[in-house]
C-alpha cells in the first residue's frame, strides 16, 4: 500500500488547489486536488507534506493540523494510505508547478469543480469536524466510488 499525504491550504477562506493538467500517465488527470504526494522512504508524512508544498507551491505551511487518515481502494492504482492536512500560508503568489495549475479557490466554489467522487465526501468535513477522523472509499476499476465508511 503506498503512502501519501493530501493538504488543503487555506487563505482567506479559499483553498489551494492544484489542477491536475501536466503530467502524463497520472491517476489524477483532469482533476483538482490539494497538494501533497508519496511518502519518501525514512520520511514521516508531516515531513513530506511540508516537502510537497515547497516542491509544488514554494510555500512554507503553519498551523500544519493532521485531519484525517483515509485508505483508498483504488483497483486501477493500487491501494493507498493518504494522511489529510490542513494548514495556512502567507503566500500570495504562485509559482509554476510541474504537475498542473495552482489556484486559490473559494471554498463554496469548490464542489463545482472536477474532483473525485471521494474528496466530495472528505472535503464538507475538513468545514464541519474538529477531530481527527478515518475514511474509507473504495473505488470500482474506471474511478467510479461504490462506498465509503467513515469511522
Amino acid at each position: 500500500m503506498r503512502l501519501t499525504t493530501l493538504c488543503y491550504v487555506e487563505k482567506d477562506q479559499c483553498y489551494l488547489m492544484l489542477h491536475r493538467i501536466k503530467k502524463d500517465q497520472d491517476e489524477n488527470a483532469g482533476k483538482w486536488i490539494g497538494i501533497g504526494g508519496h511518502v519518501e522512504e525514512d520520511e514521516s508524512p508531516e515531513e513530506c507534506v511540508r516537502r510537497e508544498a515547497m516542491e509544488e507551491a514554494g510555500m512554507e505551511l503553519n498551523d500544519l493540523r493532521l485531519r484525517g487518515v483515509i485508505t483508498f481502494i483504488l483497483p486501477d492504482w493500487g491501494n493507498e494510505l493518504t494522511f489529510l492536512y490542513t494548514a495556512r500560508a502567507e503566500t500570495e503568489s504562485l509559482p509554476e508547478c510541474a504537475e498542473g495549475v495552482l489556484r486559490w479557490v473559494p471554498i463554496a466554489e469548490i464542489p463545482r469543480l472536477k474532483l473525485w467522487e471521494g474528496d466530495r465526501v472528505f472535503l464538507p468535513l475538513l468545514q464541519t469536524r474538529e477531530d481527527c477522523f478515518s475514511l474509507k472509499l473504495i473505488y470500482a476499476p474506471g474511478g467510479k466510488l461504490i462506498d465509503s465508511v467513515l469511522s
